[in-house]
């Protein structure tokens, strides 16, 4: 619009006096010339659908317009669009504005409540340290290793580290994944981060100490992709230093696993994975069981070697290493890479899309719970930067660094944080290989003289696809190195550089933007912006100073770099936001000074680096004046390539993984309870004498919390003691319940006879196949008959005892027993009972004087991962109380305890009306406020609540089914209804097979689920063949069952 102030002073007026598109007073602006109607041409064309992208191209149009009415009829009609897009700016930054407040208030309301919950003054203590230096919550301080903080420490904590053999699990779910010429680019999938895991394998897997690493991915069979990604396994190669070669071994190295789970033969985006989740959970667990025992027998004298430490990278991997951590208590770490919640703002900020549109391109709430759940879970969240968790992370609900300070003073004074828990905010940034990089000495006016160790060769293809687009390519070379994004910025790099004639004199510009067959072939993103830039190099005359090839490999990256150092060139990064810059550690290791963005990563890379300039990504002539100062001055652009060579140490792998494995080690090991056995040799592991219980001994007052506190029927007493009090307490209630688990007492103790005719115990592992019956009913009238339906379509099998029965349901298990009584079943009609949303695991016994019901106490231990106690159950009391019936004429409470429903590890409550609940996500945001976790769930439609720990569900608890007695996931068979309590997606998808009767439980959909932070569509398996719908008939459901091939038809 240069040139034509009269436009801008003109839309000022009419912002300042802001008439609504049906004011009069508008018609006066856009005049109906003839049958000719500017009104109703803004009204269809510009309102409708605007795109400022065609902004320029309309200006132009006008232009050319030869009649000066029609010209003046553009005009008009592209300053009300203009106006649009201004309006559309102010009402979102208004939105923005109100969001924010919201947040803060909100924030500092819980904030206010979690302090008064934890009484004792810290003000001088509480006052904290940095934001990146964060402890582990809720482990005692004496339990933690101490913090390594010099290089002479971190090589002696090598050394300590020969003789272990760690195993660690890696997951990234989306892109194409392999060890070698990697596609980068080649979407919007395919980028940084596969790089990056991949170096990540395989540079944990040389360092001391770690014996295997396992990257986890999709495995992609389509015709669409090469066949490498196809194959199950895929060794990387690794350095291994010859100080550890004795540690090799016949499994050990860095290894690609590739699970199969979405459609089969198809390549799909990220956003198209979420349905499919749970189907990578199932195989990935499969495997890790697998490996772990293999392990066993390798390195571990027979016993499992569980994984250290589960990494989850992006927000995909992230939910799917929350539920793998869950299922097999291990440690979880975290990576986000780049964060929902910050995307949403910007696109919210651009206007082009709605907030439902977002949702349905990006299916970006999905992604925010997924990022939200990671952080409930994950004992450290790796950052590449301060900027990370100081813009980023601070956005999400789970995440607060001021409580955080708070919770970090009261675990360094030993003090109890009344179940409240922060994840560690660790700060390293990624690593990069050098030891095969030469940096370039020589330039474009004398070739560079070889020597024994590096003898001259000829020049890459590369140079050659390059060099052929300049006039003079001996100029230097500018060189960006992204894929054609608009957040990347390329354009106002272009415009920086076609603007600025002393630059264009001095140097040439390379923008190596992916590889693309044909401009049509690739996104409508992406063909924008590479044809603005096209439109840009014509505009300016470009030609013969800017080269933009269409095709690279990987291997051609580090050509590509050296190129720019012979021409003594600079690299730029001008993303709007760059969430690290990893290019800018490698264009560093080549030699190259730098331009970059000031937000973002390049901040902290620049401060350790000191080899170049920011810039303001929004400012064209900043970035054209540090471009030009680099170019132009021989001294600085001599000391800023001298900077990043000599510091560029800072970032190698062995740096990162150091950092890495310093930060696993202060982890508090977890694995799978049962194996934890004093006496392991003398007992048979697959017994459940030492984890099983006779039900009619909880009256022994032998319920136990391991956090240390002592259990009621409703919920867990707040110990005021030390937390490490509290562990001895937990020892010795922990020694004193497995010793009477093996006989100890056994003249006062009753225990389970294994020794009986009924076989071993439990008896679900001897059936070919489990069916698992998860309907969620609002009575236990409608629960009783579709389980008897249920039951006669399979009588046969039941009766000759294939087929066992567990329960899965929301109930208590005082309710169950009302359920087995007026449905007339015995106990032993099934083989478990999953309780309380998954909080609590029974069986049935096999002699009647045992009593009906076993309860699994190592399940407890299992899901008792930062269980908040009492300090969670203040807060949900006091939530509880401020649900009120506003129009009722007498103050009326919606939510009330049930403390006869609640158990040690399940917190219940009822609802009277439920049509006034808040939904289910304001609960989840109460507590993650408070760094309260916990799993909430709207149950039975909507009349009862149930809060249980954060990694407890149904779902997780078949999970703990397989892993503690084998029960095949694959032989599971899960009876739903068309909806049912909110955590009935993870009933879904899976291994598993799922049959799903028509017409039941349908309700829940608008009642619970129609608030929900997504919608169930978005996760929902469409076309699986391991999901089958069936009326609720005995016959079809016996039809269905054979269409999943449990029966022969």
């Amino acid at each position: 619009m240069a040139g034509n102030d009269w436009i801008n002073s003109y839309l000022e007026a009419i912002l300042d006096v802001g008439p609504g598109l049906d004011d009069k007073k508008s018609s006066l602006l856009l005049r109906e010339r003839g049958r000719f109607s500017p009104t109703r041409y803004f009204v269809e064309e510009v309102v409708s659908g605007f795109d400022e992208t065609d902004l320029y191209r309309s200006w132009v149009r006008a232009q050319a317009t030869r009649s000066p009415q029609e010209r003046n009829t553009r005009l008009e009609n592209m300053c009300w669009r203009i106006w649009n897009l201004a309006r559309q700016k102010k009402q979102l930054e208004g939105e923005l504005a109100q969001r924010n407040a919201k947040r803060r208030l909100e924030r500092e309301r819980g904030r206010r409540e979690a302090v008064a919950d934890m009484s004792e003054d810290l003000s001088e203590g509480e006052k904290g340290d940095t934001v990146g230096d964060l402890s582990a919550h809720g482990d005692s301080v004496r339990s933690r290793l101490p913090r390594i903080n010099s290089v002479d420490a971190m090589d002696v904590w090598v050394n300590q580290q020969k003789g272990k053999k760690l195993y660690i699990i890696l997951i990234s779910l989306h892109g194409l994944i392999r060890g070698d010429n990697m596609e980068l680019g080649r979407d919007s999938d395919t980028g940084g981060q596969v790089k990056y895991v991949v170096e990540l394998a395989r540079a944990l897997a040389s360092m001391p100490g770690v014996y295997r690493v396992d990257l986890l991915t999709r495995q992609v069979s389509s015709p669409d992709v090469d066949w490498g990604y196809g194959e199950p396994t895929e060794m990387l190669t690794t350095r291994n230093p010859e100080d550890f070669l004795d540690e090799m071994g016949e499994s050990s190295g860095a290894y690609i696993v590739r699970i199969p789970f979405g459609p089969k033969d198809k390549y799909i985006p990220k956003e198209l994975l979420w349905p499919h989740i749970h189907e990578f959970v199932d195989g990935a667990l499969n495997h890790i069981i697998r490996m772990s025992k293999s392990l066993g027998e390798q390195v571990g004298g027979g016993k499992p070697v569980w994984p250290v430490a589960i990494h989850g990278h992006y927000a995909d991997a992230g939910d799917s290493a929350a539920l793998l951590s869950g299922a097999l208590n291990v440690p979880m770490l975290l990576t986000g890479h780049s964060l929902g919640r910050d995307k949403l703002e910007q696109l919210l900020k651009q206007g082009r899309l709605s907030r439902d549109e977002i949702n349905s391109t990006y299916k970006i709430m999905r992604r925010i719970e997924a990022e939200e759940l990671s952080l409930d879970v994950s004992e450290i969240v790796i950052t590449s930067t301060r900027q990370e968790i100081e813009e980023q992370w601070r956005l999400y609900d789970g995440f607060d660094p001021i409580l955080e300070r708070k919770l970090r003073a009261r675990i360094r004074r030993n003090v109890s944080c009344y179940g409240r828990f922060m994840p560690r905010m660790a700060i390293i940034p990624p690593g990069m290989e050098f030891h095969h990089i030469v940096p370039q000495d020589g330039d474009m006016d004398g070739e560079i003289e070889g020597n024994e160790d590096h003898p001259t060769s000829p020049d890459p293809s590369i140079w050659t696809e390059i060099m052929r687009f300049f006039t003079n390519s001996r100029k230097p070379m500018i060189l960006a190195l992204a894929r054609p994004d608009p957040k990347k910025n390329i354009t106002t790099l272009v415009k920086a550089f076609g603007e600025c004639r002393p630059l264009r004199e001095l140097a040439n510009l390379t923008l190596i933007m992916g590889n693309r067959d044909g401009i049509d072939e690739m996104s409508s993103t992406s063909s924008s912006v590479l044809l603005s830039v096209l439109k840009l190099i014509d505009k300016y005359d470009l030609y013969g100073q800017v080269a933009y090839p269409k095709h690279h490999k990987q291997c051609d990256v580090p050509d590509i770099y050296r190129l720019a150092a012979k021409t003594k060139g600079v690299f730029i990064n001008p993303a709007f936001i760059e969430p690290f810059g990893l290019t800018l550690i490698e264009a560093a290791a080549h030699g190259l000074p730098m331009v970059a963005t000031k937000n973002g990563g390049p901040v902290d890379i620049h401060r350790v680096l000191d080899n170049g300039l920011l810039v303001d990504p929004h400012d064209q002539q900043s970035i054209a004046d540090a471009l030009l100062k680099l170019v132009s001055g021989k001294q600085l652009w001599a000391k800023c390539r001298q900077n990043g060579l000599k510091n560029i140490h800072h970032f190698s792998w062995p740096e990162h993984c150091r950092a890495y494995l310093s930060k696993i080690a202060g982890c508090k090991p977890r694995h799978p309870q049962w194996q934890k056995s004093d006496d392991a040799d003398n007992s048979d592991t697959d017994s459940p004498g030492d984890s099983l219980r006779d039900i009619q001994d909880l009256s022994l007052n032998l319920r136990f919390s391991l956090d240390g506190e002592r259990a009621g029927g409703s919920g867990n007493d707040s110990s005021q003691g030390s937390e490490g009090n509290a562990a001895d307490k937990k020892s010795k209630i922990e020694t004193a319940v497995m010793q009477w688990s093996r006989g100890v007492g056994k003249d006062t103790r009753k225990t389970v006879d294994h020794n009986s005719s009924s076989g071993k115990f439990p008896s679900l592992r001897r059936r070919k196949q489990i069916f698992v019956i998860a309907v969620d009913f609002d009575t236990i009238a409608s629960l009783a008959e579709a389980t008897r339906t249920i039951f006669e379509a399979v009588e046969k099998e039941r009766v000759d005892g294939s087929i066992g029965f567990i329960l899965s349901t929301s109930l208590a298990i005082s309710e169950i027993r009302s359920f087995l009584a007026s449905g007339g079943f015995s106990p032993s009609d099934f083989d478990a009972f999953i309780c309380n949303s998954g909080s609590d695991l029974y069986y049935s016994t096999p002699n009647p004087e045992d009593g009906p019901f076993v309860i699994d106490f190592y399940y407890h231990s299992h899901i008792e991962y930062r269980w908040g106690g009492e300090g969670l159950r203040k807060t949900l009391v006091r939530w509880s109380s401020s649900i009120i019936d506003k129009k009722a004429e007498d103050v009326e409470r919606i939510v009330s305890s049930a403390e006869q429903l609640s158990s040690d590890y399940c917190y219940a409550f009822t609802v009277k009306k439920p049509g006034l609940l808040p939904p289910v996500k304001e609960l989840r945001k109460v507590l993650r406020i408070q760094a309260l976790r916990g799993h909430a769930i709207y149950c039975q439609n909507g009349t009862r609540i149930n809060v249980i720990p954060v990694l407890a569900s149904r779902s997780q608890a078949l999970r703990y089914l397989y892993v503690r007695w084998g029960v095949e996931l694959a032989n599971m068979v899960v009876f739903v209804g068309e909806c049912g309590d909110t955590d009935y997606e993870g009933l879904l998808g899976g291994l598993h097979k799922s049959v799903i009767l028509k017409g039941v439980c349908s309700s829940a959909c608008s009642q619970v689920h129609a608030n929900q932070s997504y919608p169930l569509s978005d996760i929902m398996p469409s076309d699986s063949p391991n999901v089958v719908q069936a009326p609720e008939e005995s016959s079809e459901i016996r039809s269905s069952l054979e269409q999943l091939g449990c029966f022969k038809s």
